[in-house]
């Protein structure tokens, strides 16, 4: 399932740049320290990576640079996350 998420600039250290994961598309539990694996696509780019689960900001999913092909914060992508059962 493929939602459309506004990317949004951690302020804290090293400014991570997150797609926000709607409740309907997040994990049901968290793994271990927060995170859990997936396989995600963000504007047509795979890649294996964990969405966390932040207290106040729900789950998480951090976009590297590479894959953002420079949007930044407020701007929009489209974005599918699979859970990666083969990575615990």
């Amino acid at each position: 399932m493929t939602f459309e998420a506004v990317l949004v600039r951690w302020s804290g250290a090293g400014g991570w740049v997150f797609a926000p994961v709607p409740d309907e598309h997040a994990p049901t539990a968290a793994g271990a320290f927060g995170r859990v694996p997936v396989v995600a696509t963000v504007d047509g780019h795979t890649w294996s990576t964990s969405v966390w689960r932040d207290r106040k900001a729900g789950w998480l999913l951090a976009v590297p640079a590479r894959i953002r092909a420079g949007k930044d914060d407020g701007d929009v992508v489209s974005v599918a996350i699979e859970l990666d059962h083969t990575r615990h």
